[in-house]
């Protein structure tokens, strides 16, 4: 077999087996049909703030609506300083002004999808973090009007990564499937990983690479992301995204 057929024999099995099958299973099962008709309403998965008196930081994601679900999720973070008796929820959404701040509720459903907590902080840690991540919101270079970009980024997973790179410790909470989280804008090929523990090389987020402690091992190509995480294991498809043990 030449080198060209298994290259693309790997493509086929790495990106379009997993994406296909994780199509097919989406679109048999029942969805909103429209923004007005999806349940955008608290899924109760955070307690009530005012109950702990610690600072918590999570990062949050949720599956897409419509046939936008076959591919991606969409991140946000929530913050509560201690003591206090409010979450405060930072995303960037793809109408409007991007950036939204308490835009929803902070563990509301996305597009009808119950949320998942993908990384969090408590304590002393979260008081730490909290500062530089209301630093790194204020400073996202793709807040203004029209900024947005649905693939390959900016996005909201965009966002997200950008304040990972301020606070290492939220890297964890990037799914494989938050398409957009590798978009760097030109000339910037070559950078550190969001967690720091590593390398990445990306070309606009079409294509690229990469590899560090917390992200494992990562290949890129239209956005879609297949790989290994060796610190916690697991595999990571197109579609399905994270199979194996849970990163937090």
């Amino acid at each position: 077999m030449r080198v060209s057929d298994r290259m693309l024999l790997l493509i086929v099995c790495m990106f379009l087996v997993p994406l296909t099958t994780h199509a097919l299973w989406w679109l048999s099962q029942e969805h909103p049909r429209s923004y007005a008709q999806a349940d955008w309403s608290s899924s109760g998965i955070l307690p009530p703030a005012a109950r702990a008196q610690d600072a918590v930081v999570h990062v949050l994601a949720g599956r897409t609506g419509r046939w936008k679900g076959i591919f991606a999720h969409h991140s946000w973070i929530v913050v509560k300083p201690k003591g206090a008796s409010r979450y405060t929820r930072f995303d960037v959404v793809g109408w409007g002004k991007p950036l939204r701040i308490d835009g929803y509720a902070a563990d509301g459903r996305w597009f009808g999808d119950t949320p998942v907590i993908m990384a969090t902080l408590r304590g002393a840690a979260a008081e730490a973090a909290i500062p530089r991540i209301r630093q790194a919101v204020a400073a996202y270079p793709h807040a203004d009007m029209g900024s947005y970009g649905v693939w390959p980024g900016p996005n909201s997973n965009t966002f997200v990564a950008y304040v990972a790179r301020a606070v290492p410790e939220l890297a964890a909470g990037l799914l494989p499937t938050a398409i957009g989280k590798d978009y760097a804008s030109w000339p910037s090929v070559v950078a550190l990983t969001p967690s720091r523990t590593g390398v990445q090389v990306s070309l606009l987020g079409l294509v690229g690479a990469s590899v560090g402690w917390v992200e494992g091992i990562e290949v890129n190509l239209l956005g879609l992301v297949a790989g290994i995480d060796v610190r916690r294991p697991a595999i990571k498809v197109p579609g399905w995204g994270r199979i194996g043990v849970s990163p937090v």
